[in-house]
């Protein structure tokens, strides 16, 4: 009996936490987040952050193609996880490179909205989870306009609006191709890598990112 009652309890929780998460998920589609997981880890808190939301309208077209260039180039064309990349990903890996990650776009903003940094098997069940769940929900336009909002792109700083302010003196309306491109370039590691003082593996990156974004252009 207690073990039955055990597995109730257990059944009525999951149930619970799968409604609210969905929910959560659901709400985030009409309205922008006030602050994700990766603002809360950072040191100080909300004392540093530069968060400044724009709707995609205010974003140029170059940021969005710039994000697929560098992140993402599937992301038309799969549903949450690119099953496709993941597989490339681990053929070069048998191969002798080095392991990279295949996360898409959907799968980075479900870690930022709400997921804590690592490597964990949970973690990115979790992840699988929820970028599953916003591809149900969300089109693709918004999860777009999420990922340019709340992308880390410089330590404390984000989203493409503050980036665009802070770097270049300018909106994320305006944001040239090079401009864009070198936002991206740091993706990586936003707070090693650096937009104010590229190094020579970023400018090699934006070079890349912008021979790439001249290549979706052309496949339309």
């Amino acid at each position: 009996m207690h073990l039955k009652r055990l597995g109730q309890l257990l059944g009525v929780a999951l149930l619970s936490w799968l409604a609210l998460s969905f929910g959560v998920v659901l709400a985030l589609r009409f309205v922008a987040p006030p602050f994700t997981a990766v603002m809360l880890e950072q040191p100080g808190r909300f004392a540093r952050l530069d968060y400044r939301w724009v709707g995609r309208e205010a974003i140029a077209r170059t940021a969005a193609r710039a994000a697929m260039a560098a992140e993402d180039q599937r992301f038309l064309e799969h549903h949450g996880i690119d099953f496709v990349s993941l597989d490339r990903a681990l053929e070069d890996y048998r191969a002798g490179d080095e392991l990279r990650g295949a996360s898409t776009i959907t799968q980075q903003v479900a870690k930022n909205l709400f997921l804590w940094q690592g490597r964990s098997l949970v973690r990115k069940a979790l992840e699988a989870y929820f970028a599953v769940v916003i591809e149900l929900v969300w089109s693709k336009q918004r999860i777009l306009e999420v990922y340019l909002n709340v992308a880390e792109l410089g330590p404390g700083i984000f989203g493409v609006e503050a980036a665009a302010q802070r770097f270049f003196g300018t909106s994320a309306s305006r944001l040239t191709a090079s401009q864009a491109a070198l936002l991206t370039a740091v993706l990586p590691n936003p707070r090693r890598l650096s937009v104010a003082h590229p190094s020579a593996y970023v400018r090699e990156r934006q070079a890349w990112i912008l021979s790439q974004m001249q290549l979706l252009e052309e496949r339309g």
